[in-house]
């Protein structure tokens, strides 16, 4: 791909600026933070990645990008003037980004409240159990 260095591929002296993270981009892109690397890929900007191998049967490690400041700069009038094509639901700007955005973290926050509600159930199914077999003779 020609928007991503070569691994071990050498800085120009010049550039001293440190590459950008996700949630840095996340602010200055009116993109969704699981797509800038998508909007990255569209935009030209070159983009390096840390992780993602490959564990078998246990699936993958995380994903974590960073990006080039002066090509994230570039890119961000462009992607904010929609001259980039970006799918509106990637996007935090459109009704479908947004309807996207919220039905993903509240779809997160049940699920993340309903394993909480079955761990606290086992929990008090074991302990009165045990007070019921402490009582009984």
């Amino acid at each position: 791909m020609p928007h991503t260095p070569e691994p071990g591929t050498p800085e120009s002296v010049h550039e001293e600026e440190p590459w950008l993270s996700s949630d840095e981009v996340a602010k200055l892109w009116p993109v969704r933070k699981d797509w800038l690397s998508g909007v990255a890929y569209r935009a030209d900007v070159r983009v390096r990645r840390v992780g993602g191998k490959d564990r078998g049967t246990w699936g993958a490690e995380p994903t974590i990008y960073y990006f080039h400041p002066g090509d994230v700069h570039r890119a961000a009038p462009a992607i904010a003037e929609g001259r980039v094509d970006i799918p509106s639901d990637w996007r935090t700007d459109t009704p479908d980004g947004r309807r996207a955005e919220f039905w993903g973290m509240l779809i997160a926050r049940v699920a993340g409240t309903l394993v909480i509600a079955a761990l606290l159930g086992g929990i008090f199914l074991i302990l009165g159990t045990v007070i019921f077999l402490l009582t009984v003779e």
